[in-house]
């Protein structure tokens, strides 16, 4: 049994693979800065937690390997404890490639639908008795609400994330793209660096490995058209494909972007050999993964209504969610309740975010705050973007801004029963739809 300390242990990535050491037997510390649900689900699993103020005092003296957050700054007193004591010392990113060269690794990649499309995949094989390994950066609940599942088998199934580049820490046997955007601007600048990633990302593929691509997505089809000889095999999927309609019927979860999802993981089963029929099984009972369009009714002020959590923060993901919803509710007032995620995200998207709100399918929308990302920010920016110029620039009645703190009462007393309020980002604004 070895001893590894995780900083930053409550991230949603960092989290699965501490989870991973433990199911191996490992003994597992971790800090973090606040306490949540992840970090006291790992206490429960047996991992000695601190939480609070980062100290040098939290890593074991006789740690083997030290696994940090991107987050991370280089001054983090316990990066530098473990960096003094000449320990192991490894990103997330670069500790999870590891684990790709060890397993037959299949990584979802792309701007949107990783999780949802890595969940999807993990069904199928478990259905399929392959028994895989699960790394995701989300909670699914088939595997009682956590985000990793523990397997014996030589199949390894990863969310393979871009931004900092991390993706090109891996080794996979499979890629799975499922669209390029411009997303991570603070780190790529351009469209043209992101192309360039995942091109090198993918140049990485054996001979004998599959590129399985969104053949849907016009910067998909143009980075293929970039080297047009890759010496792997591609397989293509597209909501044309027949299995399209028939996956429509089956599936719980709503909204052409999933229809996609699943046929980018049914492409997946056919490399393995899967039959259809498992495959589809899995599928048509897929319950969804935590934050990814996650319904459930609540009582406000004894009016009942649909509450929707969703993790989406790109113009794109707001634009498919709230299109699924009106499908999904045609005749419902719908309500958006949006907290933007990142000053640096808002600003470099800014005419997106305008125009997907001023184009939106549904009744009312709230603007809150933007989420600040810690160690993410420029000052700069800051001073540039708010949430109050975003609504002023959207221009349309229904559109208003609100202070998270007066939200809920504004919703108390303004909703009526039967109505759908979707709860929407990728920062604190869960917390709302906790307290809803």
């Amino acid at each position: 049994m070895t001893k590894i300390h995780f900083i930053g242990i409550g991230g949603i990535g960092v989290s699965a693979l501490a989870q991973y050491y433990l199911a191996q037997g490992d003994e597992v510390s971790g800090s973090d800065l606040v306490s949540s649900e992840i970090t006291e689900m790992l206490a429960q699993k047996g991992t000695k937690i601190f939480i609070g103020k980062h100290s040098a005092k939290n890593v074991p003296k006789d740690a083997k390997t030290v696994v940090y957050s991107p987050a991370v700054e280089m001054s983090n007193p316990e990066y530098k404890k473990a960096k003094a004591r000449k320990m192991k010392l490894r990103s997330y990113p670069e500790a999870l490639g590891e684990l790709t060269r060890e397993y037959f690794t299949i990584a979802v990649s792309g701007a949107h639908g990783k999780s949802t499309t890595t969940a999807m995949i993990s069904l199928i094989l478990a259905q399929a008795g392959l028994d895989p390994t699960v790394i995701v950066g989300t909670k699914i609940k088939e595997f009682g609400d956590t985000n990793f599942r523990a397997g014996k088998s030589k199949y390894l199934v990863i969310e393979a994330d871009e931004w900092n580049a991390s993706l090109l820490n891996y080794r996979p046997r499979i890629i799975v793209l499922t669209n390029i955007e411009r997303e991570h601007l603070d780190f790529y600048k351009n469209l043209e660096n992101i192309m360039k990633t995942f091109a090198k990302y993918i140049s990485y593929l054996p001979e004998n490995g599959f590129l399985v691509a969104n053949a849907d997505d016009e910067n998909i089809i143009k980075l293929k058209m970039l080297k047009p000889s890759w010496p792997f095999n591609i397989q293509n999927y597209t909501l044309k494909q027949g299995e399209a309609e028939e996956l429509q019927k089956i599936m719980k979860i709503p909204g052409r972007h999933n229809i996609s999802n699943a046929l980018a993981a049914l492409a997946v089963a056919r490399i393995l050999e899967i039959p259809d029929k498992k495959s589809f099984l899995a599928l048509g009972k897929y319950q969804g993964a935590w934050r990814r369009f996650d319904i459930r009714e609540t009582d406000i002020n004894g009016k009942i209504i649909t509450l929707i959590s969703d993790y989406g923060h790109h113009p794109t993901e707001i634009r498919v969610t709230l299109q699924a919803a009106r499908e999904k509710f045609p005749d419902r007032k719908i309500w958006c309740v949006f907290q933007p995620h990142q000053f640096q995200r808002t600003f470099y998207l800014f005419d997106d975010f305008v125009k997907v709100f001023k184009n939106a399918p549904v009744n009312n929308i709230i603007i809150t705050d933007i989420y600040s990302v810690a160690g993410r920010e420029s000052s700069a920016i800051k001073k540039k973007v708010n949430s109050k110029k975003l609504v002023k620039a959207i221009a349309k009645e229904n559109v208003i801004y609100l202070a998270n703190s007066k939200i809920k009462k504004h919703l108390a007393d303004n909703i009526s029963g039967g109505d759908v309020v979707i709860v929407m980002g990728a920062g604190s604004i869960y917390e709302l739809s906790k307290s809803l």
